[in-house]
């Protein structure tokens, strides 16, 4: 048996304790009001009348004063003198009332069984102990001024050993309660615990969860789910306001739950999503589990692999494409250094030897998707870097380009491969002046290196005042070989990405305001893992 006794700080003890308390107030009323009335006339016959009558009023008093001073004792020492003291006081009104007829010996068994709750082990079998020597001795010494209670020993010693019994009883009881109740916040406690790591769980899941009500307001949402839909806020929100196409095939999916939904976007920029649906009966409640897949990460890693076998195929039949292609361009530049040729045919000529340039460019490219390298990262500071970048690419600009650059202060470092982010700033500054020239008879590029406000990760962008991409074109702005250009490859931003994303950084695209576009580099902390 568990003898540790109740802590008397914790809520169970301090219910118990308000309960002792208006126990022992409720018996001072109704003594005080027995005592004050005729009914006590039989009572009385065999006691002490006005010693009973001051010890009514005296164990109201001090149970009043016990409540107002000791509302919520603390310590040990002050339980078992306030236990002792109401075994002392009811044992006076014992005495006083005649001994064992009184009935006063029934409220000494019950303020033991309660103080045994409070009190364990060998203190409660202590008061136990009180209670009974003071019952059977106040019998006996009774007994020898009064013949009428020489007959009442064995109700006495009945009284003493019940107090032992309760004592034992109530300790035996409240040790199976705190076991049941340490069990019972180990469970709470496991419970909380597992819907803590469930929250985890579901917060970091790439996977967008939502749960909808029957009227399709938001219950629970997941961060993927927030990230993917386009919102920061949607708890609490009904869904149509936020979302109509995926309200769009939820309808669908009640009419026919067989049915794969469509995918769909939020924005003409945003990610291609994949809905699924799944019914959730709680109760009388109706609710609804919706599962959002992003099908841009499957379609970049089929991508990947697709342009991965593309380059090793190419790598294979470089050279069976070279060789007849480098012949050629070699005889169509022969062929326009002869005198005898006409201008149509030069011009034709002109046009072979610029095709068989933007072959070899396309095989270059897609050689470079099985070339890549593994990334060397180092510290770099970017400031510096960016400085030494743009007076290298000064001394080989043309008249009409021009490039400006606002470095901002403070210090901005990376780890990152220099010779590969040679690489993508060179590729996104010849993007931006090819775009600005179509526009501007002076083609200029924009670079602004600067602290994130909000992530403080260093950050560079590539602006140009072209014409920017169309709406409908936002979302295939780094798929490979898609280009707006007749010349181009469409190979360039997405290996511009893919070179980023292997050294931890993440490039972007935006609408420019006023006009033209904004290529964002978000570089990674300097000192994060990799």
């Amino acid at each position: 048996m568990n003898t540790e006794p109740l802590s008397l700080a914790s809520p169970l003890a301090q219910r118990i304790l308000r309960l002792y308390h208006l126990y022992r107030l409720t018996i001072g009323i109704m003594l005080v009001l027995l005592v004050s009335t005729d009914l006590d006339t039989e009572l009385l016959q065999m006691a002490n009348p006005d010693l009973f009558r001051a010890g009514c009023w005296i164990y109201l008093v001090f149970n009043i004063l016990v409540i107002v001073l000791l509302e919520r004792p603390r310590h040990k020492a002050q339980m078992f003198s306030l236990a002792v003291s109401d075994v002392v006081l009811l044992s006076g009104l014992f005495y006083a009332g005649g001994g064992p007829a009184s009935s006063i010996g029934n409220l000494l068994i019950a303020s033991v069984a309660i103080s045994n709750i409070l009190l364990r082990g060998r203190i409660g079998l202590l008061i136990a102990a009180m209670s009974a020597i003071g019952i059977i001795y106040l019998t006996f010494y009774l007994s020898l001024t009064n013949s009428k209670t020489s007959n009442d020993y064995v109700q006495a010693g009945s009284l003493g050993a019940l107090c032992f019994a309760a004592a034992l009883l109530m300790q035996a009881l409240t040790a199976r309660l705190q076991v049941s109740e340490g069990l019972a916040e180990q469970r709470a406690a496991d419970v909380d615990n597992l819907e803590e790591l469930n929250g985890l769980i579901l917060q970091r899941m790439r996977t967008g969860i939502v749960v909808l009500d029957a009227n399709r307001r938001v219950l629970l949402v997941n961060q993927s789910a927030l990230t993917l839909l386009g919102h920061e806020h949607l708890l609490g929100q009904m869904i149509d306001d936020y979302c109509p196409p995926l309200v769009e095939r939820l309808r669908h999916w009640r009419m026919n739950p067989v049915r794969t939904p469509d995918s769909f976007q939020t924005s003409p920029a945003g990610p291609v999503l994949q809905a699924s649906f799944a019914t959730l009966n709680r109760s009388d409640q109706r609710q609804t589990l919706v599962f959002l897949e992003d099908l841009s990460q499957i379609a970049h890693q089929a991508q990947q692999l697709k342009l991965a076998a593309l380059g090793r195929l190419t790598a294979g039949i470089a050279h069976e494409i070279r060789n007849p292609l480098g012949a050629v361009s070699h005889a169509v530049q022969l062929l326009n250094e002869s005198e005898e040729l006409s201008n149509a045919d030069r011009r034709l000529g002109q046009i072979i030897h610029d095709q068989s340039r933007r072959i070899n460019g396309v095989i270059e490219n897609v050689l470079q998707l099985s070339r890549r390298r593994e990334s060397e990262t180092q510290l770099l500071d970017l400031a510096n870097w960016l400085t030494d970048f743009i007076a290298e690419w000064h001394d080989r600009a043309a008249p009409h380009q021009s490039l400006h650059s606002d470095i901002g202060s403070g210090l901005l470092t990376t780890r990152m491969d220099a010779g590969q982010l040679q690489q993508i700033v060179s590729n996104l500054v010849d993007n931006g002046l090819r775009h600005s020239g179509q526009v501007h008879a002076q083609s200029q590029v924009w670079l602004r290196l600067y602290h994130h406000p909000v992530s403080d990760l260093p950050t560079l962008e590539v602006l140009d005042d072209g014409n920017g991409v169309a709406e409908q074109h936002l979302g295939k702005v780094f798929e490979p070989f898609f280009t707006t250009q007749s010349k181009g490859t469409g190979l360039g931003l997405y290996l511009s990405r893919e070179l980023c994303e292997s050294n931890q950084a993440h490039l972007d695209y935006s609408v420019r305001q006023g006009g033209g576009s904004c290529l964002r580099i978000t570089f990674a902390h300097p000192f994060k893992l990799s």
